[in-house]
């Protein structure tokens, strides 16, 4: 299994008027943590889609079980739990300073020629990079 943690700050901006960072944005920040964590692996989001790869998201979910405020870091911890094929599936955990697990969630992208709109198999520069850490 792969994982990869990155930092992240709530701006004002991103709250609502209880004072929540506002649900939208955990797409964001699971973006942020998710891109972080393909530079770390090796190959970034650019280099993949100049390679002729796109690698939109078909599928999110999240289930909250705490609010984060104005000013919390929150640590998202990014996880990638098995070996893709034409489906690349993360798994995230949201925790705020105190270690509070304030969400978990779930993307699953699809590797997609850039020519042709179609899904693809996951690029074998990719595959190795991720399966050095299984």
């Amino acid at each position: 299994m792969f994982i990869y943690e990155t930092k992240v700050r709530v701006r004002y901006a991103e709250t609502d008027r209880m004072g929540f960072a506002y649900y939208g944005n955990y797409a964001t920040y699971f973006e942020v943590a998710r891109v972080e964590a393909m530079r770390t692996l090796g190959m970034s989001y650019k280099q993949l889609e100049d390679g002729g790869v796109l690698l939109p998201v078909s599928e999110f979910t999240t289930k909250y079980k705490k609010p984060a405020y104005y000013d919390d870091e929150l640590t998202i911890r990014v996880m990638v739990r098995d070996i893709p094929k034409v489906r690349f599936n993360f798994y995230y955990e949201t925790y705020n300073e105190k270690g509070e697990l304030l969400n978990t969630a779930f993307t699953q992208l699809v590797f997609v020629n850039k020519i042709n709109g179609r899904p693809t198999v996951v690029p074998t520069q990719l595959l190795s990079l991720i399966k050095a850490h299984f």
